[in-house]
């Protein structure tokens, strides 16, 4: 949406990243992949979408279709975005309803509120809307970075509490290193974007991914000994980097340098942890959980029922082979590890994070299978040899 070229330096190479540049691509904005992907040369559109009619296959992406339809919707056109089979699952009305606030029309076509999209729109007419905050961040964050296309600027008001509020101040900081401000209030439940902002173009560097880290500093937290992980620091935008102090918490030493994380040593006993803001990682400090004396409770992430998988019951069930007893709430579980884990072929679900979490689970017990490995493509189709390399297995 800037004037110009921008340049994104150390860019995930995934299948997520690749649905978005190919949507980009059928909207008319051409993204050049450089570094086998890391490097990322992105032909601004001004403000203005090339083409203002368009089909988009977004898979199984939660973040291109929630950040697409805000945008496409706040631009004006003629767009349906649908995915595979689990999207039509994955909940899109609260953001929906938000943007018919604007004047926008647009319908989600499944039950439930659920994609496919069909926006039908001129640009926003009105400034003000509402949204729910208790089901994804995501849908705050696509209408702020959307916001640029709407003439009149946005005023978004938050009803109930908004889950993973550390990803909208990322979400504040990326625009602002574009050049637009974001108003916004955690405290009363809002954010303002005034009128007039436009987006400049620029050079940008990506934090490695946090919620990737998650299994890397894991393997200490299970195996021992000492994983740094290069790049992250306590400063950090991404909320999933409060993962390693979950860590601290179950027994770990977590080590802080101006560039890099440390975790050092095994984790020795559960926690009670309310994992809201950086509930990606939830399937991993599950793991985690086997391996330690005491129980562990997570709670506050009831919305991860309608990602990729429901990351709550599924995550129970596939927990339970291993040996361990493990109560459902409707906001988390509670895991109490077995004596002995027993080996076990492991259901995916199609999602990459039960699968990079699992995984772990193997470096300790013998006999665990992953089904459906290649499902880590979503975010890290190398994760198994970069795991392979880290344990000299």
């Amino acid at each position: 949406m800037a004037n110009g070229q921008s340049v994104l330096a150390g860019a995930l190479v995934s299948d997520d990243t690749h649905v978005m540049i190919e949507s980009l691509g059928r909207l008319g904005i051409s993204v050049e992949s450089l570094l086998g992907g890391t490097r990322l040369l992105v032909d601004g559109c001004g403000g203005v979408i090339p083409k203002a009619e368009a089909n988009l296959f977004v898979d199984n992406s939660g973040t291109t279709v929630r950040f697409l339809t805000a945008a496409l919707a706040l631009s004006g056109g003629m767009y349906r975005l649908d995915g595979v089979e689990r999207m039509r699952q994955r909940p899109i009305g609260p953001l929906v309803e938000a943007l018919k606030k604007l004047g926008v029309s647009i319908v989600a076509e499944s039950p439930g509120g659920c994609p496919p999209v069909a926006i039908k729109s001129v640009r926003a007419l009105s400034r003000e809307t509402e949204i729910a905050g208790d089901v994804s961040s995501q849908y705050l964050s696509g209408l702020l970075l959307g916001s640029p296309l709407a003439a009149n600027g946005l005023e978004v008001s938050i009803s109930g509490a908004c889950v993973s509020w550390p990803y909208v101040e990322m979400t504040r900081c990326v625009m602002a290193s574009f050049g637009v401000e974001v108003g916004l209030d955690s405290s009363k439940g809002g954010a303002q974007v005034a009128a007039g902002q436009t987006y400049r173009a620029a050079e940008y560097q990506i934090e490695p991914d946090a919620s990737a880290a998650s299994y890397f500093w894991a393997v200490a937290a299970i195996c021992g000994g000492c994983v740094r992980v290069d790049g992250l620091n306590i400063d950090s935008l991404q909320g999933d980097i409060r993962f390693v102090e979950a860590l601290k918490g179950m027994g770990c030493f977590v080590e802080y340098h101006d560039d890099a994380i440390s975790v050092i040593g095994q984790a020795r006993q559960g926690i009670d942890i309310d994992m809201a803001d950086f509930s990606d990682t939830a399937q991993t400090l599950a793991v985690v959980a086997l391996f330690v004396e005491g129980s562990t409770r997570i709670t506050g992430v009831a919305h991860n029922r309608v990602k990729e998988t429901d990351r709550i019951g599924n995550l129970a069930i596939e927990l339970r082979k291993l040996g361990a007893e493990v109560d459902e709430h409707s906001d988390g579980l509670t895991i109490h590890p077995p004596k002995q884990l027993q080996p076990a072929r492991l259901e995916t679900y199609s999602d990459h994070r039960m699968a990079m979490s699992f995984a772990l689970a193997g470096l300790k017990q013998s006999g665990v299978e992953i089904a459906d490995p290649g499902c880590v493509a979503k975010t890290f189709p190398n994760y198994f040899q970069v795991l392979a390399e880290l344990v000299g297995q």
